[in-house]
């Protein structure tokens, strides 16, 4: 976790919660090596943070397949379309809208490279940092039918969360050095 820790050094006082958890949440005992650096990295991809996404991707090297990697990358993708769409049909909440068919691609989700429980997770993750509900409570029964424990959901969750809050946090090293010497 060299360039995590990199990253979190970077960091300012005000995220200094986030940092600690930071260096903390990979530390799951409930998840795999696969689980945890998947959804930390669908995580990183959907927070947007190019730093952060970087550092998560050479730290993942040597512990998960290629295939955990493009799952991940699949999960962000897919995820990022249909959780816009079906949070629109959730929150519009017209049944004309909840009947017309999607009619969006989403083959990887029958298929995915690695494991399929495994590749839930990650989609469930991302369904938990965009905010749609039908997406997380989809993706959360899919897993615990799996065979998936709701400890490895939360853990899941709680990486999610964290990457958000990391790529957030990031970014305020922007505003700092925007605001130097300023008063309010």
């Amino acid at each position: 976790m060299i360039e995590i820790e990199k990253l979190r050094e970077q960091m300012p006082d005000a995220a200094k919660d986030i940092k600690l958890n930071l260096q903390t949440v990979f530390q799951s005992t409930t998840l795999t090596p696969a689980q945890i650096w998947g959804t930390a990295f669908a995580s990183a991809i959907v927070a947007r943070n190019e730093d952060l996404t970087e550092a998560i991707y050479k730290d993942l090297q040597g512990k998960v397949d290629v295939a955990v990697i493009e799952d991940a990358k699949a999960a962000a993708a897919l995820m990022s379309m249909n959780n816009v769409y079906y949070r629109f049909r959730h929150m519009i909440g017209k049944e004309s809208y909840s009947t017309r068919p999607a009619r969006l691609r989403m083959n990887w989700i029958a298929k995915p490279q690695s494991n399929k429980v495994d590749f839930e997770l990650f989609c469930l993750a991302v369904s938990a940092i965009n905010g749609c509900e039908a997406c997380v409570r989809s993706h959360e029964q899919v897993v615990i039918d799996g065979g998936m424990t709701e400890d490895q959901v939360h853990d899941a969750v709680r990486i999610a969360s964290t990457i958000n809050a990391a790529a957030v946090s990031l970014e305020m090293n922007y505003f700092s050095s925007q605001v130097v010497g300023a008063t309010v």
